[in-house]
């Protein structure tokens, strides 16, 4: 793995929806990628040590009992507040927009047309934001 990359995890409980998004970063070659079915097998690999996690809102799918996206977010954050987490639901709902912000998330994408120029866009920002604070804790230590 190069450590200059970006890396990325991605959890999504539907599958056809998870290899499009991992395809849609595969043709970047920017990034290091690991995809989850579940918030459980992702905090498995948290000690992996990601920058971003796209991270879907209910991740129920496949089993009823399985720790939600909220659940899954709250967990990652106790692991490491910096890591930042956007948020993805079919969901167009502010209140569960809202609810997934004061759980920390970074942003909030509904799964539609635009989500992964949207996603794009985030991770975009996280990465600017990112080398800004980098930038300024280096000069921070000099003075």
């Amino acid at each position: 793995m190069e450590s200059n990359k970006t890396k990325l995890f991605l959890v999504d409980d539907d599958a056809v929806f998870l290899k499009a998004l991992e395809i849609d970063f595969l043709q970047q070659s920017d990034y290091n990628i690991q995809t989850f079915s579940s918030g459980e097998d992702c905090l498995q690999q948290i000690t992996d040590e990601p920058h971003i996690i796209i991270l879907d809102h209910y991740l129920d799918g496949i089993n009823k009992s399985a720790m939600n996206g909220l659940e899954t977010l709250d967990k990652i954050k106790q692991y490491n507040k910096n890591i930042q987490v956007i948020m993805l639901s079919s969901q167009d709902s502010i209140d569960v927009a809202v609810n997934c912000m004061h759980h920390l998330a970074y942003d909030y994408v509904v799964k539609s047309e635009t989500a992964f120029f949207r996603i794009q866009k985030n991770i975009t920002n996280i990465l600017a934001q990112q080398k800004m604070e980098n930038q300024v804790n280096w000069y921070m230590d000099r003075m």
